[in-house]
């Protein structure tokens, strides 16, 4: 499956087409990256983070993992209430109920994490009414 990257189209099927399209953002001119909510974005990460930091990149990205391994700051659905809601659904369905009939839910906690360390290498200043809202600073 193809994947599109920036407002450009940037074809990333795998993970090693990150690198050939990070080395075309100098001509695009970007000045920073939001970095989609898929699943394929989420399992690489620590590749992403990485790269941004490699290409001086602020980016934001839907999963907490991006802001740990470095990224500078992520903002998404918080991963402990979603595997809280599958527990209760497993629990559930071991007790008998059958999954058609157990309603569809959805994450409404998200959490806004952001890494001072990476914004102040890439010279990004938080005001503190943001850093004072996030769920996780790293320093």
């Amino acid at each position: 499956m193809d994947r599109l990257f920036g407002s450009d189209t940037h074809s990333i099927s795998t993970a090693k087409d990150f690198d050939p399209v990070f080395a075309t953002l100098p001509q695009l001119r970007a000045s920073g990256l939001v970095v989609a909510s898929d699943t394929f974005f989420a399992t690489h990460s620590e590749q992403l983070a990485d790269l941004t930091a490699r290409h001086a990149m602020p980016a934001i990205h839907q999963s907490r993992d991006f802001t740990l391994a470095g990224g500078l700051m992520s903002y998404g659905g918080s991963f402990v209430e979603s595997h809280r809601q599958a527990g209760v659904y497993i629990g559930r369905i071991l007790k008998g109920d059958k999954p058609a009939d157990l309603p569809v839910q959805q994450v409404t906690k998200v959490e806004l994490l952001i890494n001072l360390k990476t914004a102040k290498t890439l010279g990004v200043i938080f005001p503190l009414a943001l850093s004072g809202r996030a769920d996780q600073v790293i320093e």
